[in-house]
């Protein structure tokens, strides 16, 4: 029979044994974390669009910058579908990515933006390989993503009642707006949460046109149509119009166009339109979008974490912007509030 010295002297023993498992357990979990990421991987990163764009290039930035100390050696493939947007260049585009991710096979593919999705990343769900988007508009069950084991990623949802009510504080009593935007299939998830948010948010505004044109000509007469008849417009989607050779106008020729021709007020989502004459925004960030997904890209490659263990979001951060020179040709003054609390972009971009 122990005495009581003899029973201390054991639960000693016993809880110091304890310890030095556990110390154990948490220099094995350390070295396994260190030896993955010292491990060099390989990813993929399939883009919608091109580069140099701010856009993409922000995400890609944002992306490389959230796993910046492992050691990753990143091949970049371009869709380059804004350029390029027939049916029949996009099935293209999608095939020799699919083929160089099954040639040569990444530990993870990075798309970004819709296109990427639907002629790329919709194959491949529920596979081995893990994929990580950004910038996606439409729902993920679009692509058969919400629910698959390999699939997780960041959505792009628009800051549609901010970028409206900083539209009128910079132009007073806006009462009636349209929307104008192109034929790409990033659009129509956008357009719908838009008018959800219109009816529910924005009772004392009338949206009185959701116009999906296909050429530069009809958007021209479009803009023309509305002055006099709108307090300002939203330009949506502004890449695939048309010119009378069936080509793509480039999308600095249509927002110039705009500029000289239009006597209506502006707004878009996204940061890279000031510069090139649209009025305002609340932009959603490309290198926060990129950011978001490099972390749950490292929390795959380096933590062992599933894709499914993730849940799919969009980033929150908005940036207010605007067009002083836009502004002053409109012959609106903006106060000093809104100067103070916002980006602004003095010049056109062709005038610097």
């Amino acid at each position: 029979m122990m005495n009581k010295q003899t029973t201390i002297r054991w639960g000693g023993i016993i809880i110091l044994g304890i310890l030095i498992v556990m110390i154990g357990g948490v220099f094995l979990l350390q070295s396994v974390s260190a030896k993955d990421a010292q491990k060099r991987f390989k990813i993929l990163h399939i883009m919608s669009y091109h580069s140099p764009w701010k856009w993409t290039d922000d995400q890609f930035q944002g992306f490389k910058d959230a796993l910046r100390e492992l050691d990753i050696e990143y091949k970049v493939y371009q869709m380059d579908t804004k350029n390029r947007s027939s049916e029949e260049w996009k099935q293209e585009a999608g095939r020799q990515a699919r083929e160089l991710i099954d040639t040569w096979k990444p530990d993870l593919v990075y798309t970004n933006d819709d296109n990427a999705q639907i002629y790329v990343a919709k194959y491949y769900v529920n596979s081995d390989i893990p994929f990580v988007f950004s910038a996606v508009n439409a729902a993920p069950e679009t692509y058969g993503f919400k629910g698959s084991k390999n699939v997780i990623g960041i959505l792009e949802q628009e800051h549609f009642i901010p970028t409206v009510d900083l539209l009128s504080k910079i132009v007073p009593n806006v009462k009636k707006i349209a929307v104008i935007t192109d034929e790409d299939p990033t659009w129509p998830g956008v357009i719908n949460r838009m008018k959800k948010k219109a009816a529910s948010e924005l009772r004392d505004i009338e949206f009185v046109g959701w116009d999906i044109i296909s050429t530069f000509e009809e958007y021209k007469q479009k803009i023309k149509y509305y002055e006099g008849k709108i307090d300002a417009v939203c330009l949506l989607g502004i890449f695939t119009f048309k010119d009378e050779k069936g080509n793509n106008v480039p999308f600095e020729k249509v927002a110039r166009w705009t500029v000289e021709n239009s006597n209506l007020p502006d707004f878009s989502f996204w940061k890279d339109r000031i510069p090139k004459g649209t009025l305002c925004t609340v932009t959603v960030s490309g290198y926060e979008q990129g950011y978001a997904a490099g972390e749950m890209a490292r929390g795959i490659l380096v933590e062992g974490r599933k894709p499914s263990s993730y849940s799919f979001k969009p980033t929150v951060k908005g940036e207010p912007v605007l067009s002083l020179a836009r502004a002053k040709k409109l012959g609106l003054k903006v106060r000093t509030s809104v100067l103070l609390t916002a980006e602004v972009i003095e010049k056109f971009e062709w005038e610097k």
